[in-house]
């Protein structure tokens, strides 16, 4: 796209060369100190919140600059002029945003909402831009002077730092993506699936066959993450993306995600290791689902009842005593509230129960068969394909981190605590090496559109993926797993977990589980014990099938 902004020196003070409508030639702009204003102070300097006279003042100002296209006075207008002015030039200029008219709102304190209607125009094409925000003054640190705190979302509400606006030629053409059955996907109708499909159009969109058309949009800092648009001032001829996803699946996971705040979930197909759903529920808009780094609790279990499988240390019926608690290098840990302790148990009665203890008795292994700090990172890696950062499942993804740790950590690795990173993502592919034996990369489109190479794993023998699936069923039917998934027909199996979070009061809520040809997993951020929130939206997704 066409960069309308030019800068330069200019007499030792700083000129910016603006193209579009509604500025002038050349904006001087003074010094200006670290948050706003003038480089001098006034004679007494003001302190305190601004008042309600200030935040009118001070919006009033910020708005008429940015109205008339000052973006050297609206800049100055803010605690950050050096952050905020490439941004407000750009709204000008790179943009072509023009007439601009910004109505405000009732305010509330110091925090002033406000609407704005403008004018995108770009080579003869023009479109209207409707759009609210919002606005707090606060005291600025050196001049006390009331300004615009300044966050880019000031100017658009989803623009983020680093973000800028930009109308042209689209960075790529638009794609009309469909699910494995042919059905259109659109973020309006599946709104957890928008950033996916912008990163989709943006790495694909030239592969699909169409042609890009003009549009105003914002152009994030990281290239990975695609440009999202906002107004289309020229249609581009779309072409067709066919992906993994299943609408159906797709529609009860959104769904799903609703019931509880802070949530993820994702779904895929184990034969295949395609993505059939994946879906979000938060404030920030992160999608957690792909790119999370937190403890996955005692989903970790599978991939550590595997490791002692493997190894020759126990199986699924040999002892896993289940003590009322354990020490590892000091530290001691305990099961959850009302357990009852259990030293004849096996592995499969300690896994359903979820019993934390039995697995940090037996994370140093046996005389005969001793486990080392490096054991759970070499079964991640090796049979599940994990912590190797180098999934490529045609978004951004994580693909979990199981470190090699010593002292306490190693046994709080093994309960999924301590150092381990995994999201949603990364949980629904363990269930689904779990339950197969063999380890797929999950994708979301087919590697055959840009020939990239999936990740390998060895896979699990067979024996071992036998037991494990067969625990995840008693853990299902008989475990801690059985109140969210009654009801559910088929051949079906789950594990809950709770991570502990330091300095929140509620653990995290985390379930994974199967249903023939599905597998699901969730996270609930502060959502309790794992039954209770991330099992029902797991229930919910394989209930709908696939």
């Amino acid at each position: 796209m066409r960069n309308g902004a030019k800068a330069a020196i200019v007499g030792g003070v700083f000129a910016v060369m603006v193209g579009g409508a509604g500025y002038g030639a050349y904006n001087i702009v003074s010094a200006v100190s670290g948050d706003g204003g003038s480089a001098g102070t006034a004679a007494e300097k003001k302190t305190g919140p601004p008042s309600a006279d200030e935040v009118e003042e001070a919006s009033r100002a910020f708005f008429a600059a940015w109205k008339k296209g000052d973006a050297a006075t609206a800049a100055a207008e803010t605690n950050n002029a050096q952050a905020a002015r490439p941004l407000l030039v750009a709204y000008g200029g790179q943009a072509h945003i023009t007439k601009v008219k910004i109505t405000p709102g009732t305010p509330a304190g110091t925090t002033v909402p406000f609407s704005v209607a403008a004018t995108v125009s770009y080579e003869g094409k023009s479109k209207p831009l409707a759009y609210e925000s919002e606005l707090t003054v606060v005291r600025g640190k050196t001049t006390g002077k009331a300004l615009v705190d300044w966050q880019p979302a000031v100017v658009h509400p989803e623009l983020k730092t680093g973000d800028t606006l930009v109308t042209g030629e689209a960075a790529s053409p638009p794609i009309e993506a469909v699910d494995r059955d042919g059905v259109v996907l659109t973020k309006e109708k599946y709104p957890s699936l928008g950033p996916v499909l912008d990163s989709l159009r943006d790495k694909y969109g030239d592969k699909a066959g169409g042609t890009p058309g003009i549009e105003l949009a914002i152009r994030h800092e990281s290239e990975e993450a695609g440009d999202t648009s906002l107004v289309t001032l020229a249609k581009g001829e779309a072409g067709k993306l066919r992906t993994t996803f299943s609408a159906g699946a797709q529609a009860a996971a959104e769904k799903a995600v609703k019931r509880f705040a802070e949530s993820s979930v994702v779904a895929v197909k184990p034969s295949t290791g395609e993505v059939l759903a994946i879906a979000n529920h938060r404030e920030d808009g992160f999608n957690a689902a792909f790119e999370g780094k937190v403890a996955p609790g005692s989903t970790m279990k599978i991939i550590t009842a595997a490791m002692f499988i493997d190894n020759g240390v126990t199986s699924m019926n040999s002892p896993a005593p289940c003590p009322s608690d354990a020490v590892w290098m000091s530290r001691k840990f305990h099961n959850l509230k009302g357990m009852q302790p259990n030293e004849g148990a096996t592995l499969a009665n300690s896994f359903m129960r979820s019993c934390n203890t039995a697995f940090v008795k037996l994370v140093d292994g046996t005389d005969e068969k001793p486990l080392t700090d490096e054991s759970l990172t070499t079964e991640a890696q090796e049979r599940f394909g994990l912590g190797k950062d180098n999934w490529k499942t045609g978004v951004v993804s994580f693909d979990g981190s199981v470190p090699a740790s010593g002292g306490p950590n190693r046994a709080a690795n093994a309960i999924g605590q301590g150092e381990v990173q995994m999201n949603p993502l990364n949980m629904a592919s363990v269930t689904a090496t779990a339950i197969t034996g063999t380890f797929r990369q999950p994708f979301v489109v087919s590697p055959k559109l840009d020939n990239r190479q999936l990740a390998t794993a060895r896979g699990l023998p067979s024996d071992t993926a036998a037991q494990l699936k067969q625990m995840m069923r008693l853990t299902a039917t008989g475990g801690t797993a059985q109140k969210a998934m009654s009801g559910l027909g088929g051949d079906i199996g789950g594990k809950t977990g709770s991570a502990e979070v330091d300095g929140k009061e509620t653990s995290d809520s985390w379930f994974t589980g199967f249903r023939n040809d599905i597998a699901a997993a969730a996270m609930v951020q502060q959502g309790g014990h794992g039954g209770d929130a991330a099992g029902p939206i797991v229930a919910q997704v394989l209930r709908a099938g696939g």
